[in-house]
């Protein structure tokens, strides 16, 4: 009994060994993209690497441009009832890669997850090989589908391609407004890989395939690396001071009044607070 007991524990043992140096074997395969990333040039325009508002010239379409203006327009005025975050929506794809607060790279054999800390956005990168949801459900980040590609031959991947689909709205690029089409048929390809000369920059190459543009809008993004992150909550609710009323933005003062956002805005409409009480 004794040697059968001694055969089973080394033989439990061998195979506990086996899982984990297969494990360590999967492991070593993939990137290191531990630790926090935070986004690296521009202010809160979608391009980093081009002015805000009109200098980001996107290739929309007669129609869309249109919309942007009016837009435009409406920031110009202190307005910003086109913005979804005013009503505390996600930011979605492809404007919450913007990282307006750090991200985090989570890595996993089938899976990879991003999770946006400004509003606690959450993507899952699936790279099992799945094919597309049969029927999809759509959401703001959308579905999206990965592949792995080691790109110089070391054996460690080092290229992560994604494409995404199946979304909802409404959506737009940035805080000037830039809008997607209303139809949500978007497609967003990325390619995701460590910067060659500086393994703490994170490069996300974005294109976004849309009605609303007349070509593929392809945009780098690059995240710089901190290796010993502190990382701080901003839910969208906890710090919005604006309100949305009658199609109308306003804004909460710091003593909690709430006051225009525009030159000569009128206040809303209190019929509702007009009626008399029986």
């Amino acid at each position: 009994m004794d040697h059968r007991r001694l055969v089973w524990a080394a033989a439990a043992a061998i195979a506990l060994a086996a899982v984990a140096g297969a494990r360590a074997g999967e492991e070593k395969q993939y990137p290191d993209w531990e630790g926090q990333w935070v986004r690296i040039g521009g202010g809160g325009q979608f391009d980093p690497n081009k002015p805000p508002n009109r200098g980001q010239n996107p290739p929309l379409t007669a129609e869309y441009k249109a919309v942007w203006e009016t837009h435009l327009a409406d920031t110009e005025a202190g307005g910003q009832k086109y913005n979804p975050q005013i009503r505390c929506l996600p930011s979605g794809m492809p404007r919450m890669m913007m990282a307006y607060d750090p991200m985090e790279v989570i890595i996993m054999p089938k899976i990879t997850y991003i999770e946006v800390t400004f509003g606690s956005e959450f993507r899952r990168i699936y790279t099992d090989g799945r094919d597309w949801p049969n029927p999809p459900q759509p959401s703001f980040e959308g579905y999206s589908i990965g592949k792995w590609t080691d790109q110089d031959g070391d054996g460690r991947y080092d290229l992560l391609e994604v494409e995404t689909r199946d979304f909802k709205g409404p959506r737009t690029y940035d805080g000037a407004g830039i809008p997607l089409h209303e139809d949500n048929q978007t497609v967003i390809k990325e390619r995701f890989s460590l910067d060659k000369s500086d393994p703490d920059v994170l490069n996300d190459e974005i294109t976004t395939i849309d009605h609303a543009l007349t070509r593929p809008w392809i945009v780098t993004r690059s995240y710089s690396r901190n290796h010993k992150p502190l990382w701080m909550e901003t839910p969208c609710e906890e710090s919005n001071q604006y309100v949305l009323i009658g199609g109308d933005t306003y804004v909460i003062s710091v003593d909690g009044f709430l006051m225009p956002t525009k030159k000569n805005q009128p206040p809303p409409d209190l019929k509702n607070f007009n009626r008399s009480q029986k």
